[in-house]
């Protein structure tokens, strides 16, 4: 089959075809999202809350830390993580 697409053994396109062949058939390829953006949003709102940690609310939502600063950004800005509020903007409190 390989000699008939015109592939050398050991050259290493065979791989890049499968791969195409699959995202013309519309598959997602790769790892999937560690969180949703229904999490994303239950984690802002959550923040709002004075008594609640990113700790407390990555553990809730069973990723690390280190995913819920990436998934929300707004944390990485400044200090003021508690001024977020669930619609995902600053407040001037």
């Amino acid at each position: 089959m390989a000699d008939r697409l015109g592939l050398i053994a050991g050259n290493g396109t065979f791989p890049f075809l499968v791969l195409d062949a699959a995202r013309a058939r519309g598959q997602r390829l790769g790892r999937p999202p560690a969180m949703t953006p229904e999490q994303v949003r239950h984690a802002k709102a959550l923040l709002a809350q004075p008594d609640a940690s990113i700790a407390s609310i990555a553990r809730l939502l069973g990723v690390s830390r280190s995913t819920l600063y990436k998934y929300v950004p707004e944390l990485k800005e400044g200090s003021d993580a508690r001024a977020i509020e669930a619609t995902g903007e600053e407040s001037d409190a």
